[in-house]
């Protein structure tokens, strides 16, 4: 079945059932490796992509769900300049691994759009059931308050994901 999608601001047409998850249309379909696949029922956020600018587990919404535009991690920069939040993510050295980092770059930028000027309270909450196994969550939370230009000072790299 041909299903038409708008994703990183680009019609697509994808064949693909249904009840295909997006995660697999993004990276089986459109070769697009950025989205990642974690746990499979939407409770870790490696598969985090945005629809209207609202995060989403794309592990768990099938093509048929999809009604908005996607942006995925390849689609977040602009002409070639990376986002604020990607930048921000490099210049803290933020990423361990890395697997998790495009879902958390990508919650981190909703709860921006939404709230330009996030408390710790604020991001606690956005980037809740967003799971770094390496437990970056100090530098997360520094990299989205040095985006939003509300840089605190962090103490160590605990897991502490407040």
């Amino acid at each position: 079945m041909s299903t038409q999608l708008n994703i990183n601001r680009k019609p697509q047409t994808v064949d693909a059932a249904e009840d295909t998850p997006l995660l697999w249309v993004l990276r089986d379909t459109l070769d697009m490796k950025g989205t990642k696949y974690g746990c499979g029922i939407g409770a870790c956020g490696a598969c985090t992509v945005l629809m209207d600018g609202k995060p989403i587990r794309s592990c768990q919404t099938p093509i048929s769900q999809v009604t908005g535009k996607i942006t995925t991690i390849e689609g977040l920069a602009d002409n070639g300049k990376l986002h604020v939040l990607q930048q921000t993510w490099i210049d803290l050295d933020v990423a361990q691994c890395g697997y998790c980092q495009a879902g958390q770059i990508l919650a981190a930028s909703a709860l921006l759009a939404e709230k330009p000027k996030p408390t710790d309270a604020d991001i606690l909450s956005a980037m809740t059931g967003n799971i770094c196994r390496c437990a970056t969550y100090n530098r997360i939370k520094a990299a989205i308050h040095q985006a939003a230009g509300t840089h605190t000072e962090t103490k160590g790299d605990a897991n502490v994901r407040s």
